[in-house]
């Protein structure tokens, strides 16, 4: 694994990404030819499948792009798998407790910190050809804030040791304050001060995923620092319909 590029990512400076959801490996490998410091594969929504993961790693020729794994849910066995295949780190939704995030830690860890299985021949290690040093930088951890119960317990996740970045997913943090009544514009601000403050109180990262480049501008404005721009499908939907309409338009009648 790129030392330096976890290094890089654990700064305090800007760093990009975004999300691939389609799945497929050519499209990977296009995204790391531009200015992304990060990639996230998405399990959780996205149409990858678990045996696409590898081979969309694989598709990874820029070694200073960081590759993180959105798993679906806390399974220890299959986080340890990715790791192992090399992604940079892990994305846990729905994070609302600090016990949440200690229990995935366990899961991206070697002892004593956490109860991870090591193999020196992972693809990782470069199967066997690179010697696992005890020093090597952990996995990169986002924990994703997308409740109230997360907000109301964020200082306690933000205090866990391996938590990197406290990463907000609006759309579903939007939903929650909603259906509890708390749907207004300045709750939801209030939240995402709330994560900003905590992460810089402990020393950790605040992330978020924009839909638009206003969007990006206020939460860079607001503090987040490692902030995710659209996705994979976002760019196809958009250049389709930019294709289609030029068509549409060509074939109405000439003047």
């Amino acid at each position: 694994m790129n030392q330096t590029t976890l290094q890089k990512m654990r700064s305090r400076e800007m760093r990009g990404g975004t999300w691939m959801t389609v799945g497929a490996p050519v499209i990977t490998e296009l995204a790391t030819q531009y200015n992304f410091d990060w990639l996230l594969l998405d399990l959780e929504h996205g149409y990858c499948s678990e045996s696409d993961v590898l081979s969309n790693m694989q598709a990874v020729r820029n070694s200073g792009v960081a590759l993180i794994v959105r798993v679906g849910q806390l399974e220890p066995a299959w986080i340890a798998r990715i790791l192992d295949w090399g992604a940079h780190g892990i994305m846990l939704p729905h994070v609302d407790t600090a016990a949440k995030a200690k229990a995935c830690v366990e899961a991206m860890c070697y002892p004593p910190e956490g109860k991870r299985g090591f193999s020196s021949s992972a693809r990782v290690y470069a199967f066997g050809q690179d010697e696992y040093s005890g020093e090597m930088a952990a996995p990169l951890f986002f924990a994703q804030i997308e409740t109230q119960m997360a907000i109301d317990h964020v200082d306690a996740i933000a205090a866990v040791q391996g938590v990197d970045v406290l990463f907000v997913g609006p759309s579903d943090l939007r939903m929650d304050l909603n259906a509890g009544g708390k749907g207004q514009t300045g709750a939801f601000d209030a939240a995402l001060e709330q994560v900003v403050r905590a992460a810089q109180a402990w020393g950790k990262i605040p992330g978020i995923l924009a839909r638009s480049p206003e969007d990006v501008h206020r939460y860079r404005q607001m503090g987040f620092t490692t902030i995710a721009y659209g996705s994979d499908l976002t760019v196809l939907k958009e250049g389709f319909h930019r294709a289609a309409q030029q068509l549409t338009d060509a074939a109405k009648p000439m003047p």
